[in-house]
């Protein structure tokens, strides 16, 4: 495979109902990280993609570490080995999927990192008092005086995942984030809408999460990653295993920096980038904000089977 390759890794809402189909038909390595995600953490998220809900899909617990399992599934069977890939990022959860690839993080480690992290978000908030929304049709400082008005007024609203230059996911208190919809729509905002999740990810009322997921993660034995990686906090780049450490932990309360991380994309002029799990909304943003490539999401199969040729 071309050095000129990029891979990213979907995050929560990419899930649903009968994904990948084909690829558990098809494939025995896949079925085979299935079968270890279940060994590992004894849920069988096969039998839940096929015989339950979209809100059996839903809660935070059960979505991280399926879409870890996933991602690396279709990442399996690829059999591309890391240093053929010029760089690697991942979307909030997805990050993690791009650090299993990378071999900083094995996968059964992983299940375990994101199985406790899931756990300590969804404890930091009771159920019903966090809430977060997309909001498009704003600019970065428009929405975020936005919120630091709100914010200043004795509620919580920040900006959560900054995924495009007028598509921006805000997190915070479920009244200051229907104060934000408010306004946001007065401001001139296209959508302002709640999405349906009851995790307020990515703002400082998950610090108490991260603080939690630090002591975890520190217990893990992590490996310099065999190629790039950009990381959300910051759209850094780093071997040092501390600093990937001390940015994992530090994104489950900061903002999810997509828009940068797809400027330093713009930078490197590669030819592909593939989007590497279930669903199309890294491909969507992807075509929107880079230049002359070839996007590619191997949610479909068919894709998948022409890997030879995405180069």
């Amino acid at each position: 495979m071309s050095q000129g390759v990029a891979f990213v890794f979907p995050g929560q809402g990419s899930q649903y109902i009968g994904m990948l189909e084909l690829y558990f038909s098809k494939e025995k390595k896949f079925n085979y990280v299935f079968d270890k995600s279940k060994e590992v953490l004894g849920v069988d998220y096969k039998d839940l993609i096929f015989n339950g809900t979209s809100d059996d899909l839903s809660p935070t617990e059960i979505t991280q570490p399926l879409m870890l399992t996933a991602n690396n599934a279709i990442w399996e069977c690829l059999e591309i080995k890391p240093e053929e890939v010029a760089v690697m990022a991942g979307h909030s959860l997805g990050e993690f999927s791009a650090l299993v690839a990378a071999k900083t993080l094995t996968f059964e480690d992983a299940l375990i990192l994101v199985t406790s992290r899931a756990k300590f978000m969804q404890e930091a908030v009771p159920e019903g008092e966090g809430a977060i929304a997309a909001i498009i049709g704003l600019t970065y400082k428009d929405l975020n005086s936005i919120c630091k008005s709100i914010s200043n007024e004795g509620s919580l609203v920040e900006l959560a995942n900054i995924n495009s230059s007028n598509q921006i996911v805000i997190s915070g208190t479920k009244d200051a984030i229907d104060i934000a919809i408010e306004r946001s729509t007065a401001a001139g905002a296209k959508r302002a809408v709640l999405l349906p999740m009851s995790v307020p990810a990515h703002c400082k009322l998950m610090k108490p999460a991260s603080e939690k997921f630090k002591v975890v993660l520190n217990s893990i034995n992590m490996q310099e990653p065999k190629c790039k990686v950009i990381q959300n906090v910051d759209a850094s780049i780093t071997n040092d295993v501390l600093r990937i450490s001390e940015n994992l932990t530090s994104q489950i309360h900061s903002p999810v920096r997509w828009t940068d991380i797809m400027d330093s994309f713009n930078e490197l002029k590669l030819g592909t980038y593939i989007e590497c799990g279930p669903g199309k909304v890294l491909s969507g943003l992807m075509k929107r904000a880079l230049k002359d490539t070839q996007i590619v999401s191997l949610d479909n199969y068919e894709t998948f089977l022409n890997k030879e040729n995405l180069t």
